[in-house]
């Protein structure tokens, strides 16, 4: 009997996403796997067992050990910086974090505020470009700051940038490309090593490219 898996999946846009890679790759699901809302779902057949968490919390329950594996996209990656492994990149919800804010707005010269849910992330890539900047960080709807006047910019993942657009904001500057990534527990990795070895490589054959 093949061993048992347990896999950490962020709902939203990445969890539908690795769902039909999962099938792509020859993983039998269940019919309703996407529109249950249960937040531990058994696959017996497969020996799996999903844990269904917010983005932000998948690489806690793999650097814990709850989950062997993880799906994250790399916005969180960067910022969490879980002692975890990066083994795959999925290429799927492609998006990148970008600087936005209200067109010909004059930024303060002294500290200027900046909002965002990625406060690590942010404070670096200012640090970076050599500027001093006051980060305030919010936990959503991050394109009401600039509105309100609660901060000179943003720092925010971007998709198709029709929110910013509704928002009568604009880009300034792009950050770094975002995509989803595997992710695994180090200790799972050395117990349940083939078994985590197949999943990847039954991934990696239906992935395409990798960047």
């Amino acid at each position: 009997m093949s061993q048992f898996l347990t896999i950490a999946m962020p709902k939203g846009r990445i969890f539908e996403d690795a769902v039909q890679l999962l099938i792509k790759a020859g993983y039998e699901l269940p019919p309703e796997f996407e529109d249950s809302r249960k937040l531990i779902i058994d696959v017996p057949n497969e020996n799996i067992r999903f844990i269904l968490a917010k983005p932000m919390d998948v690489p806690t329950y793999v650097e814990h050990g709850v989950a062997d594996i993880g799906i994250a996209g790399k916005d969180v990656m960067l910022e969490e910086k879980r002692d975890v492994y990066e083994v795959l990149d999925l290429n799927i919800s492609r998006c990148y974090l970008a600087v936005a804010g209200l067109p010909g707005a004059k930024i303060k010269d002294v500290s200027p505020k900046v909002a965002t849910k990625y406060p690590n992330v942010a404070s670096t890539y200012f640090r970076e470009q050599g500027e001093q900047v006051e980060i305030i960080k919010l936990n959503g709807s991050i394109e009401l700051a600039p509105l309100i006047g609660l901060a000179d910019r943003i720092v925010d993942i971007v998709s198709t940038g029709r929110t910013l657009k509704e928002n009568g904001l604009v880009e300034l500057e792009r950050i770094t490309d975002i995509t989803s990534r595997l992710i695994v527990n180090p200790v799972s990795y050395r117990i349940k090593d083939q078994r985590i070895d197949e999943l990847v490589n039954r991934l990696s054959n239906v992935v395409g490219s990798v960047i």
